[in-house]
């Protein structure tokens, strides 16, 4: 999820690292923060890996800053991932999100809408937080705890909220009127 932020955010604009981890950080919030020391070894090991490049510039004291921007292969790279994310990517909502972020990066619409496809499909598998004696998902009509009902009822309508936006989205990416 990081490498692909660092990516994303640099597609469009070069970036010191204070800034990414500002964007970063927006992305993600509280759920999952990013630190320094996740932060600047993830941009050495795309930097390392040929995806990224360190410039500096004067800074606005007396040292220079060090701004980061992507080389080709980091478009290239991020593209591949955005075309076919990981299913941790899918099945996890925040890093979803992420790659939800960037996938307009995707110029074609029909790989945009597989990817939607993907996440779709997930949230249309059975789950649920509580499962019964025999394995089955627990729905919040069952659920006797009003904490987990709460829980339950909470996840049911984001779910479905994000299963209309996909649907609609897809139907829109796949009809030509990608918006």
């Amino acid at each position: 999820m990081l490498t692909l932020a660092i990516l994303g955010f640099l597609y469009d604009e070069p970036l010191h690292g204070y800034e990414l981890k500002s964007r970063i950080t927006g992305l993600t919030g509280h759920a999952r923060p990013v630190s320094d020391g996740a932060l600047y070894p993830a941009i050495a090991r795309l930097e390392k890996a040929g995806l990224l490049a360190r410039r500096s510039e004067p800074g606005s004291g007396a040292a220079p800053r060090q701004v980061l921007e992507l080389t080709a292969a980091g478009r290239a790279e991020l593209e591949r991932r955005l075309a076919d994310p990981a299913e941790a990517e899918i099945s996890d909502q925040i890093r979803f999100f992420t790659v939800a972020a960037f996938l307009d990066r995707l110029t074609d619409p029909v790989a945009q809408a597989a990817v939607l496809r993907r996440r779709l499909a997930f949230l249309e598998a059975p789950s649920s937080f509580f499962y019964d004696a025999q394995g089955r998902p627990v729905a919040a009509e069952q659920e006797s705890s009003p904490f987990r009902r709460g829980m339950l009822l909470v996840a049911r309508a984001s779910g479905a909220a994000e299963r209309a936006w996909l649907a609609g989205t897809i139907a829109d990416l796949e009809g030509g009127r990608a918006s």
